[in-house]
């Protein structure tokens, strides 16, 4: 068998695509839903990895991440000081189980922020696939925090439930859970933005988390206005159903992490790489494509059949790849002949 020829990847290729006219660049329209399902999934299901935001440089969307995070850590923290002030006067464990949920919150972006400063470090012997895995780990750390809010806020409120106590100032628990919900939408707009600009799933997802912790706010809202209308209990009742939403949520982001772990990716990611290959002229088959995410970046490797007397295609190839799926970092393409595949 002819041994392959193997063509390792390179960073220079900003306008390979002009140079080398041999790979074609596709639109890539995705079918998403219309109407109101189409509206739920934009707003709690944003599309990660739009070609069209790519940052193709690694070190450019590390500090980018770290920005968002910094600023985001900001506008939660003085959401969360906000909100403690009215719960010290008012005394609504509803309010405490978004306050401290919206604390637990802000306390994420740190791990995070560790996460991508030491993604920047280059890979050494002991290291050799560099340090991007710390984004995953960093999201076991916020799993186990969110948790442990979850579960402080479950007991302050069963409490209040079991030892009623009377609500003050209902007005302005209402007002600082509208407060919450200005907060965390704030940050989720951010985070999401450029996380999709970044290709960090990390980051959106923690947007995303940000998002629905805004809708746990008006929960409060609601806990306030039930005071208001004469039904005390409200405020704990409301406590213990945020409690329950964030344990609902803990369970779509442990599965997340988990696929990550499991170098898991989505599908359409390896659908757009093998399209990127298959209309390379003079590649004659797509023998095999492996991708994996490595922090907000992407690598892997493929295997294809062609002339071998074209030895061209595996640049070709790689610049194909690399128009098509921006955020890739390292790909390897392992050029087969074709006589030799047929054998």
């Amino acid at each position: 068998m002819t041994p392959p020829h193997v063509h390792s990847s390179h960073h220079d290729h900003d306008h390979a695509l002009h140079r080398d006219g041999g790979a074609h660049l596709h639109d890539h329209d995705h079918d998403h839903p219309s109407g109101l399902k189409g509206f739920l999934h934009g707003v709690f299901v944003p599309h990660t990895h739009d070609a069209a935001d790519s940052i193709d440089d690694a070190m450019e969307a590390s500090h980018e991440g770290v920005r968002a995070l910094v600023i985001s850590l900001v506008i939660l923290l003085v959401t969360t000081i906000l909100q403690a002030v009215v719960f010290l006067f008012s005394g609504s464990v509803a309010l405490l189980a978004d306050t401290v949920h919206n604390f637990s919150d802000a306390l994420t972006a740190i791990p995070l922020w560790v996460a991508f400063i030491l993604g920047r470090r280059a890979a050494n012997r002991r290291y050799t696939y560099g340090f991007g895995r710390a984004e995953d780990l960093a999201g076991l750390f916020i799993v186990v925090v969110v948790a442990l809010s979850a579960v402080v806020a479950a007991w302050q409120s069963i409490d209040r439930l079991l030892h009623p106590q009377p609500l003050q100032n209902v007005w302005w628990v209402v007002v600082a859970g509208v407060i919450g919900f200005a907060g965390n939408e704030l940050v989720a707009i951010y985070r999401i933005r450029i996380g999709r600009r970044i290709g960090s799933a990390a980051l959106v997802a923690d947007g995303v988390h940000a998002r629905t912790d805004g809708f746990t706010s008006l929960a409060v809202v609601i806990g306030g206005a039930g005071v208001l209308l004469g039904f005390p209990l409200a405020d704990p009742i409301v406590g213990i159903i945020i409690s329950i939403a964030i344990f609902v949520l803990l369970l779509g982001t442990i599965g997340s992490i988990g696929r990550r772990l499991m170098d898991a990716i989505e599908p359409e990611l390896l659908e757009r790489a093998e399209h990127a290959l298959a209309h390379v002229d003079g590649i004659d088959s797509v023998e095999r494509v492996r991708l994996r995410w490595v922090g907000h970046r992407l690598e892997g490797d493929a295997i294809v059949t062609a002339d071998p007397q074209r030895t061209e295609i595996g640049g070709l190839a790689e610049a194909s790849i690399r128009a098509h799926l921006p955020h890739v970092d390292e790909f390897l393409i392992s050029v087969r002949s074709c006589s030799a595949a047929a054998r």
